[in-house]
């Protein structure tokens, strides 16, 4: 599977994210000859125990979450950050889940926009919103590179493609840049060969970073 990194906007401080850099940073993509190949979308969902007693609360992993994956559509992964666990199921999973109300959804973020070809790369850029709405809450993006499927042999190559990126993203003048929060894969049992299981992990990295970033903003105003 070919190696792919999943970056976040960071807005400027005092400045948020709106739909005008998302289509700044769509047009920067077509700039440099991206073609684009149509629509993608994965789906995010943060769990919480379905307790009898809240006093047993405390007994289980307060980050649960669930991700769904394009490129994986009948597959279900699952990361509890805290334990540093990834694991993948049926997506099936998430019925039996509702049925034996184990767990429900406490919220579920979508991620979706266009994708794109650039040469030997395929990039995703998309927004983030909760279900059920539209107010916008961040703005990732993956990069995908299609010929090597190995995290070191892949690392130069990935680098010197995002400086060249943000080169271009910045003589646009946008309030804020994006960022690559590379998480510690060992620590989640994942080797250097390249995974559903890592995107799944760089999901769930992205979007602490996303609520952190939406938090401190939220606490400036106040």
């Amino acid at each position: 599977m070919p190696v792919k990194w999943v970056l976040h906007w960071q807005p400027n401080a005092g400045t948020t994210v709106n739909t005008q850099i998302l289509n700044e940073v769509s047009q920067c993509v077509e700039s440099m000859n991206g073609v684009k190949e149509g629509r993608w979308k994965a789906t995010l969902t943060y769990y919480k125990p379905m307790l009898k007693e809240q006093s047993a609360a405390a007994e289980f992993p307060r980050d649960f979450l669930g991700i769904s994956l394009p490129e994986q559509a009948n597959k279900y992964y699952f990361i509890i950050r805290g334990q540093r666990i990834v694991c993948e199921a049926d997506s099936t999973i998430q019925a039996i889940m509702e049925k034996l109300q184990s767990y429900k959804s406490r919220v579920a973020l979508y991620f979706e926009g266009f994708q794109y070809q650039l040469g030997d790369f395929q990039l995703r850029v998309g927004k983030v919103v909760p279900m059920h709405a539209e107010n916008l809450r961040g703005i990732v993006m993956e990069v995908e590179y299609l010929p090597i499927s190995s995290l070191e042999k892949s690392h130069q190559t990935m680098e010197e493609f995002l400086d060249i990126w943000q080169d271009a993203v910045s003589k646009r003048s946008l309030p804020g840049h994006f960022m690559h929060a590379e998480p510690n894969f060992g620590e989640y049992g994942l080797g250097d060969v390249y995974t559903s299981h890592h995107t799944a992990v760089q999901y769930a990295t992205v979007m602490a970073q996303v609520i952190a970033t939406a938090q401190a903003v939220q606490g400036v105003r106040n």
